[in-house]
């Protein structure tokens, strides 16, 4: 347990994966945590979450921690990270209502509990990429409008397609393990890393953005750990369900593979690479990775950063719930 100051000024203590100081990231071992949903229920969210995570601030970053001008004028910063926002808050609105069919179909106790606090860390995952996009500069009235505009291209062709596989399973068959090992690989597997690479390319330059993908990246680095001991105890118990489970897995990975996932991407890092270059005093000698500056990045180099941390995170989590055989 880590020590720290509370909001009442009262020495607290908290779980050093959920502390933001202390909590590992993906970069760096946090894609092998164990924890149980036993261990991460009601209690622990109360406990741990609200001032160890968010520190007292469910917005997701600090109130002197502001939104700097250079995006919020017109420019491929804004522009870039306009987009990024809607995306997230629309991937973290979608999984959110994913999880409601978790709580229902949870097969005991510490699974519901588990399962209804990460529905509260994606709904408000959503919440605040919502609002920054009203840091931003986008009317709080327009939000939704701008939302549905940004996202209508990617919604078609990457969110749907998901849903299309995923849904069936959760929400027609009520597979809860099934479902469990859906949102570990497809979801919570993809937006977990590609949280830690964006908070980190956006920390020189966007310190609000950064915040609130730290806050969500701790969440997720959690919900990947449980989910995926539910998964390895299940078939532990129940050998016979492996390959009906590697299955589904496999079904899966080949659909994230045919989506406009890396395409999205380069649109994405283009505009990022142009509005670093106009604002390259802004970084200095900022390092993305230890010993590689920022600015001497490319945009294949930072998708390629990102997809090998995935398809990292896909292997380790997929042996580590005994689903090697997933992988052929």
């Amino acid at each position: 347990m880590t020590e720290r100051t509370g909001p009442d000024g009262a020495i607290r203590k908290y779980a050093p994966e959920a502390d933001w100081d202390t909590a590992r990231t993906l970069f760096d071992g946090g894609d092998e945590l164990v924890l149980t949903a036993e261990q991460c229920g009601l209690r622990y969210w109360f406990d741990n979450v609200p001032y160890g995570t968010l520190r007292g601030h469910a917005e997701g970053h600090l109130p002197e921690v502001t939104t700097p001008d250079v995006v919020r004028e017109p420019g491929p910063l804004h522009d870039v990270l306009i987009r990024e926002v809607a995306f997230r808050t629309l991937a973290e609105e979608r999984a959110a209502g994913s999880l409601g069919y978790l709580v229902l179909d949870a097969p005991d106790l510490a699974c519901m509990e588990f399962y209804a606090t990460q529905l509260i860390d994606e709904t408000r995952h959503a919440m605040v990429f919502r609002e920054h996009l009203v840091d931003l500069g986008v009317p709080r009235e327009e939000v939704q409008a701008r939302l549905d505009e940004l996202n209508a291209d990617d919604r078609a062709n990457i969110i749907t397609p998901l849903e299309e596989y995923v849904l069936p399973v959760i929400r027609d068959q009520h597979d809860f393990h099934g479902a469990v090992v859906l949102l570990t690989t497809l979801v919570e597997g993809v937006l977990a890393p590609a949280f830690e690479q964006s908070e980190l390319k956006w920390r020189p330059i966007d310190p609000v953005m950064a915040d609130i993908q730290k806050g969500a990246g701790i969440d997720e680095v959690r919900h990947l750990a449980v989910g995926s001991s539910i998964v390895r105890r299940h078939l532990a118990d129940n050998p016979g369900e492996t390959e009906r489970i590697a299955e589904i897995v496999r079904g899966g990975m080949h659909l994230f593979y045919e989506l406009p996932v890396v395409p999205q991407q380069q649109a994405w890092e283009t505009l990022f690479q142009e509005g670093i270059e106009q604002h390259a005093d802004l970084l200095a000698d900022y390092e993305l990775w230890p010993g590689r500056r920022l600015l001497d990045t490319t945009p294949d180099e930072r998708i390629g950063k990102t997809l090998e941390m995935t398809f990292r995170i896909h292997e380790n989590r997929l042996k580590d719930m005994g689903l090697a055989s997933a992988l052929t």
